[in-house]
């Protein structure tokens, strides 16, 4: 089952959170997790969270991380998935299709166009339950610095 990011799941979050971050080799994951938990509790922020239980009461063995983002070339405003992640123990059990599905029925009743998401190329396991669910675009990405 899906649903939003609770208080309590601040625990089982803060693990799934730090796999997450590991994946990515994040360089300072404390402090980063900090971070994206106080903007998750402050309803006045964009970034929301959803998670994967495997039962109503259970701790959560996925997070999907999101938010609104405007396509000036469409007129419309969709949903960007920011961070996907599910317990390795967890992982080809539906986990992912369920957020998937989850992310792209808040989005239809928000009335956002699409759901939008970036993932490493070689991030092959993913990829693969990505290409079943989603079209892969053509699009580059790049980040120019600021500092």
């Amino acid at each position: 089952m899906v649903d939003d990011l609770r208080e309590a799941d601040h625990p089982a979050w803060a693990r799934l959170h730090r796999g997450y971050l590991d994946f990515y080799e994040s360089t300072r994951p404390e402090e980063v997790s900090a971070v994206v938990w106080g903007w998750l509790m402050d309803p006045a922020h964009e970034l929301a969270a959803i998670v994967a239980r495997p039962a109503v009461d259970a701790e959560p063995v996925g997070i999907a991380h999101y938010r609104p983002f405007v396509r000036p070339l469409q007129g419309s405003t969709a949903c960007f998935l920011d961070d996907l992640f599910v317990a390795p123990e967890h992982r080809g059990t539906g986990v992912v299709d369920a957020l998937l599905a989850a992310l792209q029925a808040r989005s239809r009743e928000r009335g956002w166009s699409q759901v939008r998401w970036i993932t490493r190329a070689s991030n092959e396991r993913a990829r693969k339950a990505y290409d079943r669910l989603a079209v892969e675009t053509d699009l580059v990405t790049y980040n120019l610095g600021v500092d």
